[in-house]
């Protein structure tokens, strides 16, 4: 997702108001006067309209679908606030890291400075990852099957909806993963169910990249699709 951060959402969100109204009243004769401040509402302030977010269930499914980092840094501080900790970036990261550990996954070596992903200083090996979806799909723990749905499919939704449908085609339907993509780094993590039935998980992941970006996302897409088909027992 494109677009800075902005340091207070909620002053941000009433100054766009205020700059759209202005806009919208413009060669009206009406005029919006002041700035817009932090104030205390009457205890007796009537709601004008309201909004509610989406339900959590629906948020995990849209985030990997679209890899929204937006999405993904609120549901790591919704995750913080549940924990008791403070929902900031630090609360975030450290209880994402608290639950990957609850889950088995072995953290030594990793670093999460930023829940998004978008952090350069994020160090995540591909056996990490790919620990987390073994969590997912061996059935141990029937609450994370809610992770499931949301993994695009090769060819057919969310960020995979594009691939697949030329090179690759083998793997169509078949594919379940997580892109990742940053200037310099690609990244495919999810699982396939080979013709044998055996469920396989893997994680592929090219740091260092210089202009070539496409050419290892084309490269993690063979390597997933060569699992698809893999004859191997």
């Amino acid at each position: 997702a494109g677009g800075a951060y902005s340091p207070d959402p909620a002053l941000a969100a009433g100054q766009a108001f205020r700059a759209a109204l202005a806009k919208a009243l413009a060669g009206s004769g009406a005029q919006v006067a002041g700035e817009v401040v932090r104030g205390t509402a009457p205890a007796r302030a009537a709601e004008l309209a309201g909004v509610q977010s989406a339900p959590v269930a629906d948020q995990i499914d849209y985030m990997p679908q679209e890899s929204d980092n937006y999405v993904a840094e609120v549901l790591a501080r919704n995750t913080a606030l549940a924990s008791g900790k403070p929902g900031s970036f630090g609360g975030g990261t450290e209880a994402d890291r608290e639950a990957v550990d609850r889950l088995g996954v072995p953290t030594q070596g990793m670093l999460i400075t930023g829940a998004s992903g978008l952090s350069l200083r994020n160090q995540v090996s591909t056996v990490q990852l790919a620990a987390v979806v073994a969590a997912i799909t061996n059935g141990a723990n029937t609450a994370l099957r809610a992770g499931l749905a949301g993994l695009p499919i090769a060819g057919l939704s969310g960020t995979l909806d594009s691939r697949y449908t030329e090179e690759n085609q083998d793997g169509a339907g078949l594919v379940r993963a997580k892109t990742g993509t940053l200037n310099t780094v690609t990244a495919l993590t999810g699982y396939v169910v080979t013709a044998e039935n055996r469920l396989l998980v893997f994680s592929f992941v090219a740091n260092g990249l210089q202009d070539s970006t496409a050419q290892a996302r084309a490269a993690a897409d063979r390597a997933a699709t060569a699992l698809a088909g893999c004859g191997c027992r």
